[in-house]
């Protein structure tokens, strides 16, 4: 088989790795990748958001499975362009990614079909939204409807702190259109949980859970990132606990998505707060979480490409999922100033020796080759994941390959999976 991989992150690098495991690829693009990638993939020039390019490639090529990495293609419907063209392709059609692309269709789909979440009003004006918050004296949750990079969620202590998170969202527009609208929701606490699964639209089958660090500091300090590392399994997702998310949110979400006429086929990411009244949905994404995928799928020791054509073709329904009982941890290494301003081009040494440790594995996600040596191109530069027998253990071998890496301005958590 031919695959082709969109998108050139640590979550598509970490795709592209477990494709290439698989007997039945026989060759993998990757569109538009990055220096890590290319040692397992060929990587093309297109960009993820241009589908007519991508789809024209796939027709030429003869792709037997295109699997789309980022949301953002996901959300512009790339999987109805190639479908409507007769190709394989993983994913959610863009109905089905506005689980993702609008928070507002994901808080009333919730709403309407009883799924437990966070109480919440949707505001389409700044100055209505700045009213409504000015008597807030406790924490509230801010964000911006559409997509934004998991950079669009602000926790504000207060409702002075609020009303500026309202500004930057719908007035200086930071996250341009994404800012049209701002969902303001009740402060959740507890243990935040993601749990992603395969789904064909009938079938749902969870993955193991997983936990991601978001700010940008030790001790959960600083701004909100995509994510500077994970750990899998999350300590608090027992068994029972899974059961109850499986049941009530997972098929539940799938179910309400078929009642309004819209099959959901791809992963389905639940972001989780384990409250003490039970699991609450934060948010729904539409495809691999990122840095997720760089502990889940080190963990799976199914075919993932099986799995991928068992989705597509709505046959998932006999598949089962076998997986390590050993745990990951993933440190992100980042470029000093992210996730605001950050400089890029700077030489990252020390890859081979990381990757020269037992049961660790170097994800690039913001890197590029620059005649024959490695850069840093953006803001997210590495992913060091590691397995072990527990997470404490995980997580002290990929700290072993974070000390072998260097460039000017690194930046990583050294508390990830604590």
């Amino acid at each position: 088989m031919k695959i082709l991989v969109v998108g050139g992150g640590g979550r598509e690098h970490a795709l592209v790795w477990k494709i290439s495991q698989s007997p039945l690829v026989d060759k993998i693009y990757c569109a538009p990748g990055n220096a890590g990638i290319s040692r397992l993939a060929e990587c093309v020039e297109i960009d993820p958001e241009d589908i007519q390019s991508l789809v024209n490639f796939a027709e030429k090529e003869s792709i037997d499975l295109t699997v789309v990495g980022p949301e953002a293609p996901l959300v512009m419907g790339i999987v109805d362009e190639f479908e409507d063209r007769g190709l394989k392709i993983f994913g959610p059609r863009e109905k089905a990614a506005q689980i993702e692309g609008s928070k507002v269709f994901a808080k009333r789909l919730m709403e309407k079909y009883d799924i437990p979440t966070a109480s919440y009003r949707v505001f389409d004006d700044a100055a209505a939204a700045k009213d409504y918050l000015k008597d807030f004296a406790g924490p509230v949750v801010v964000k911006a409807e559409g997509l934004a990079a998991g950079k669009g969620v602000v926790v504000a202590r207060n409702g002075r702190e609020a009303e500026e998170a309202v500004d930057k969202i719908m007035v200086d527009r930071a996250f341009g259109e994404a800012g049209n609208r701002v969902v303001i929701e009740e402060y959740l606490e507890g243990r935040e949980v993601s749990i992603l699964a395969f789904t064909d639209g009938n079938t749902v089958i969870p993955m193991v859970s997983a936990q991601d660090h978001k700010r940008v500091f030790d001790n959960d300090e600083g701004p909100n990132t995509g994510g500077m590392g994970a750990f899998s399994p999350s300590p608090v997702y027992t068994q029972e606990l899974g059961e109850l998310v499986e049941r009530a949110i997972l098929k539940k979400a799938v179910e309400a998505l078929n009642k309004k006429g819209i099959k959901y086929k791809g992963v389905l990411y639940a972001g989780l707060m384990i409250t003490e009244r039970g699991p609450k949905v934060l948010e729904f994404n539409a495809r691999f979480g990122d840095p997720e995928t760089q502990v889940v799928l080190p963990r799976l020791k199914t075919d993932l490409v099986k799995v991928m054509l068992d989705v597509v073709e709505e046959k998932l329904e006999k598949t089962k999922l076998e997986w390590s009982s050993e745990a990951a941890v993933c440190v992100i290494i980042a470029s000093g100033g992210y996730p605001i301003k950050y400089e890029k081009g700077w030489v990252i040494s020390g890859l081979d020796e990381a990757e020269k440790i037992d049961n660790v594995m170097v994800f690039h996600a913001g890197t590029r080759l620059k005649q024959g040596k490695t850069v840093t191109d953006g803001g997210r530069v590495l992913g060091v994941t590691a397995l072990g027998n527990d997470v404490r253990s995980a997580a002290q071998k990929a700290y072993m390959g974070v000390e072998k890496l260097n460039f000017k301005f690194m930046h990583y958590r050294k508390d990830i999976g604590k």
